[in-house]
Order: structure tokens, then sequence, then C-alpha cells
């Protein structure tokens, strides 16, 4: 969608026009899905997290201020859904794995996004110190528990946390600057 398209729909759900709501959702419900599925590897939860950025959006409709396009607005709340998820689920997030999903023509442009963010988060990942890589991807691919990586590595579970919290910040601080 143009950035011009964007501003108009925009313009329109603040008027409340339910057809611009409609038109902004089918366009970008399925690309947003795909992008929350990346992480949380649960059709329901992801369809649902999709359906509340929208609730949010049209029930915030007077008072949006977006200051980057309303795809970028999206996808950032996409963001947010996911590591609000987690926080509130503590589940795994994997990072390196991409699912498989049926893409129309007209969504080839956010498979394409999807496909940077993954070589991003990629190369944040390759960029971690050596330890702090080692612990994050055995964590995150081999799925262990802190508990296990711990005794495995023969060092304390508060170090595989610490590690884990330093890796996700530094991938977060990557993404910030690399990903708009």
């Amino acid at each position: 969608m143009r950035k011009e398209d964007e501003d108009i729909i925009l313009e329109l759900l603040k008027g409340s026009d339910q057809k611009a709501f409609k038109r902004l959702f089918y366009y970008y419900a399925e690309p947003l899905r795909s992008f929350i599925s990346y992480f949380i590897h649960d059709p329901e939860s992801s369809e649902e997290l999709v359906l509340d950025i929208f609730m949010s959006l049209w029930e915030n409709r007077f008072s949006l201020k977006i200051h980057t396009s309303l795809k970028a607005y999206l996808f950032q709340s996409a963001r947010n859904k996911v590591i609000s998820y987690f926080r509130t689920k503590k589940e795994q997030c994997y990072l390196l794995e991409m699912p498989d999903f049926d893409l129309g023509q007209e969504n080839e442009t956010s498979f394409l996004e999807i496909k940077e963010l993954s070589v991003l988060i990629e190369e944040a990942v390759s960029l971690l110190p050596d330890r702090c890589r080692q612990i994050f991807l055995k964590s995150r691919i081999e799925l262990l528990s802190n508990k296990e990586l711990a005794e495995q590595m023969h060092i304390s579970e508060k170090t595989v946390e610490n590690q884990i919290t330093i890796a996700l910040k530094k991938i977060r601080k990557f993404l910030n600057e690399k990903y708009s």
C-alpha cells in the first residue's frame, strides 16, 4: 500500500469510516499474522494478537498520532504484542525458524520484510560475544532450560539468565537501529 493511500485511509479511520477500516484489515491482517507467527508458534494466539492490534487501532482512531507510516505503526504494534505475549506466557521465542505460509502477490512485500527481519535477527545473533551467542542459541534452538544449560556448560543458572538477558538486549538494540 502506498504512503498516500495509507494517509487517506488514516484520515478516513479518524472519521470512523468502517470501509476504510475493513480495507486496512484485509490488506494487513495476514502479513501481521505471518510476522507474529514467526515468533509465536500458536496460530490461535497469533490471530488473537492481530485482532487485538486492529481493535486497539479502531478504539484509538480519534487520538492516533502516527509519526511513521501506518504500515510501520502496525508492525511495531505487532512487535510490542509479541513482547507482551512472551512476558505474560514466559514461553520460548524461536528466532531462527521461518514458518511456511502461503503468500498472494500483494503480500510478497510483507514476505520480503519478514525475510529481511530474519536476516537482521541472524546478523544480530552473530554479533553477540561467543559465549553469550552459544548460550542464547542453545536456549532458543535446542530449547534447553536454564538449568539444563547451566549443567551442560558447567556454569550457574544465574550466569545463563544473565547471558540470555544480555543477548536479548543486544538483539533488541540492533533491531531498533537497523529495522524501521
